[in-house]
């Protein structure tokens, strides 16, 4: 699939690219939960404002499904001018839901446990909100406003064994960086790494996205000296961006191979959680190829994470997760949070973090900085957000009368036909519509693949090769 214009093709908008999902009907008011299940969770994206008075946005039909998550809010930002109380973090109290998700309708088939699990809430990291940190940092640079020295590596490096956190942190955290961002809806504070020589950062979408119009973004080094940035590109999809700072003096990070990495490999996280710039957690990988969707309908993420217990809080996004030789194998992307815990209270980190694979990353960065924005694999289907059965099943016919499967996409060539149930993906069983997206997305543009898929009670694999799209 192409970018240019195609007749007949103008308003084509695939189920597996985030703003074609349509609203799940919800169910009958009383907000129950379903008796077939404990909850789970839903996740939603994270706002930046200074006041957070905007309503929580609604996640997509396509990550409901029995047993029924809770009402998800986004993991909070710490007030303006505010520090963080240690030990028992002041968050401000946040909108609830408008649609209590608990009232949607229960599916039969497996439950979300492919997902993420069901009893956990996913919700991208915030970034702490601007001002926390401002009186600390302003007029920490030189002296006569020039650049002064990079940031270099602390004394652990020479003092501490190779291969130890200590060792590690020393000399990866030159290399991170605090993003400072002013936009429309408000401040706030993220995380970042140096990618390149080229003053190239890495960082969350989320974390820079008020700040595109018009916006404002302030690069801290580790060493407290400011630089503005600019956003080269960011795509919401996968949650990167890339922001690029005027110095070519710093550090990058080495990039590892996150296929490489195994369940139980020893990680660190390294970023400002709550506005505390420079901090490191360790921990290990807890589980791989998660599939988390953070976000609204026009704005969501797809992510097939590394999950970790390593300590990881609002102000962590855009952050590294490096493994034992100090390599980026992850960016720190979203955490989990306990259903029904209030957002007044304990909503950072519970143990389970989410970080976008380096594989991934290296993939999309590479095509932020070259053009200043992603191509995402599709089939080119509309999914039937109303199937209550095994496996995902392609809807009859797409939003105003569209086809469910596009003539000219790689699931029509390879025989796909509405009302076809996809019960697999490369051997992998789905059972729910955000799972093979994410799936998808997780692959590149020209790759092939198969999908198991049961039509008229008969099971059989097709071929496809994967085309772009960079809506």
């Amino acid at each position: 699939m192409t970018s240019e214009h195609e007749p007949g093709r103008d308003d084509w908008r695939p189920w597996d690219r985030p703003d074609a999902v349509p609203e799940r009907p919800d169910a009958a008011a009383g907000g129950e939960q379903p008796a077939d299940g404990p909850p789970r969770p839903e996740p939603v994206w994270v706002g930046h404002g200074a006041e957070p008075t905007q309503e929580v946005p609604q996640a997509p039909a396509w990550v409901s499904a029995s047993p029924a998550p809770p009402p998800v809010q986004p993991v909070p930002p710490v007030p303006v001018s505010s520090p963080p109380t240690l030990g028992a973090p002041a968050y401000p109290a946040y909108p609830p839901l408008t649609t209590s998700t608990a009232q949607r309708p229960a599916r039969r088939g497996p439950g979300w446990g492919a997902l993420l699990g069901v009893s956990l809430a996913v919700a991208l990291v915030a970034g702490v909100v601007g001002g926390l940190l401002g009186g600390a940092l302003t007029g920490r640079g030189a002296p006569d406003g020039t650049a002064g020295p990079a940031p270099s590596a602390g004394p652990a490096a020479t003092t501490r064994p190779a291969g130890s956190v200590a060792n590690i942190a020393a000399r990866a955290t030159p290399s991170v960086v605090t993003l400072r961002v002013d936009g429309a809806d408000g401040s706030g504070t993220g995380s970042g790494w140096v990618y390149d020589g080229n003053g190239h950062v890495v960082t969350n979408n989320h974390v820079v996205a008020s700040a595109a119009e018009g916006g404002e973004i302030t690069v801290v080094l580790a060493n407290g000296q400011q630089v503005d940035g600019e956003i080269v590109g960011r795509d919401a999809s996968y949650d990167l961006a890339v922001v690029k700072v005027d110095r070519a003096d710093l550090e990058p990070l080495p990039l590892g191979r996150s296929a490489d990495v195994v369940v139980g490999d020893q990680v660190i996280a390294v970023g400002a959680p709550l506005g505390l710039d420079s901090t490191v957690t360790s921990g290990i990988v807890s589980a791989l190829d998660r599939p988390v969707t953070p976000g609204a309908a026009d704005d969501q993420a797809f992510i097939n994470a590394i999950q970790t217990d390593a300590a990881i809080n609002p102000g962590n996004s855009g952050g590294p997760l490096l493994d034992m030789q100090g390599r980026v194998i992850g960016v720190n992307s979203a955490i989990a949070r306990a259903p029904g815990s209030e957002l007044s209270g304990q909503s950072g980190n519970i143990g389970v973090g989410f970080a976008i694979p380096s594989d991934q990353v290296a993939t999309t960065v590479e095509q932020l900085i070259a053009t200043g924005r992603a191509v995402h694999p599709i089939i080119g289907v509309y999914l039937d957000s109303q199937y209550e059965g095994e496996g995902v099943r392609i809807a009859d016919e797409g939003p105003q009368g569209q086809p469910a499967v596009n003539p000219d996409g790689p699931a029509a060539e390879a025989g796909l036909q509405a009302g076809d149930v996809v019960i697999a993906f490369e051997g992998r069983p789905v059972s729910e519509d955000g799972e093979l997206v994410v799936l998808i997305r997780a692959r590149t543009v020209g790759e092939k693949v198969t999908l198991t898929i049961r039509r008229g009670g008969t099971e059989r694999d097709v071929t496809m090769v994967l085309e772009g799209s960079a809506n």
